[in-house]
């Protein structure tokens, strides 16, 4: 068995937050490296312990004409290039319980549970069953006492490397809403909480069948989350989200990584929580 633990999320001197962050998916390899280089270069800098996101397919989309990946194996290959060249751990989503030993088997270190599958058993005990870290995303439909249930799953396979991801609650049918009450009660089950912050500013179910977003307020969410305790941070980000070929409504432009992360690095350095 492949075994996975959280030890590379810890730093040992900066006793800062982690961070998740890249494109939503993989669009293709070019910009797929630029993202991650320039990620690095700046968790480098601000001693954040980084994880490379990049889903190498997205099955939940709307509409059928959605994009949804390069490939199976072509996202899973680009993103083993990128572990290996960048020397960065990896996570990406998986949908069915297939998925778990195929992304495995390319290198992935953390399997993400996409919200709305958080409730599959047959998904957590599969994810469970590699080794590695499994990151459970709360449903938008969940309570939070609810995602103790979903670790269990994993636990109870043997594996204890768990992660719990906020990621906004379905507010009416198309918006979210953080309550961040959540953080502190997850973090009581004893994993790391992760705060999703730009798909909890997602605006769901528009008429055109490709979901909106307050990229405006990315930096509020990110902020709140330090405050409240959010052991990482969640953030999809894209070098021109106009562009992007999933999700651009609600990421971050590149360019504003650093000055948000900065502004996050002093919240912590506070130590208010």
């Amino acid at each position: 068995m492949s075994t996975g633990n959280l030890d590379f999320l810890n730093s040992k001197n900066s006793g800062n937050f982690f961070l998740l962050a890249g494109p939503c998916v993989v669009e293709n390899e070019g910009v797929t490296r630029e993202i991650a280089q320039r990620i690095k270069e700046i968790t480098t800098k601000l001693s954040i312990p980084f994880v490379f996101k990049a889903s190498y397919r997205k099955a939940n989309r709307s509409k059928a004409d959605s994009y949804t990946g390069p490939g199976d194996i072509q996202g899973l290959e680009i993103l083993q290039r990128i572990k290996e060249d960048f020397n960065l751990p990896i996570v990406t989503d998986i949908h069915n319980p297939s998925e778990a030993s195929l992304a495995a088997s390319y290198g992935v270190d953390i399997l993400q549970i996409p919200a709305f599958l958080s409730r599959q058993t047959d998904l957590l005990e599969a994810a469970a069953e590699t080794g590695k870290v499994v990151n459970i995303k709360k449903g938008q439909f969940l309570a939070p006492i609810s995602m103790k249930f979903a670790a269990e799953k994993v636990v109870n396979k043997g594996n204890n490397n768990v992660m719990l991801t906020e990621r906004g609650t379905q507010f009416g049918y198309s918006d979210l809403i953080v309550d961040f009450r959540s953080i502190p009660e997850m973090k009581s089950f004893g994993f790391p909480v992760v705060l999703d912050v730009t798909h909890s500013l997602q605006q769901p179910n528009q008429s055109s069948g490709v979901t909106g977003g307050r990229p405006d307020l990315i930096s509020t969410i990110a902020k709140a989350g330090i405050v409240t305790g959010a052991d990482g941070i969640f953030i999809e980000t894209h070098p021109d989200p106009s562009q992007a070929l999933s999700d651009g409504a609600n990421m971050l432009k590149l360019s504003n990584l650093e000055s948000l992360l900065k502004t996050l690095v002093a919240i912590k350095a506070l130590d208010i929580y």
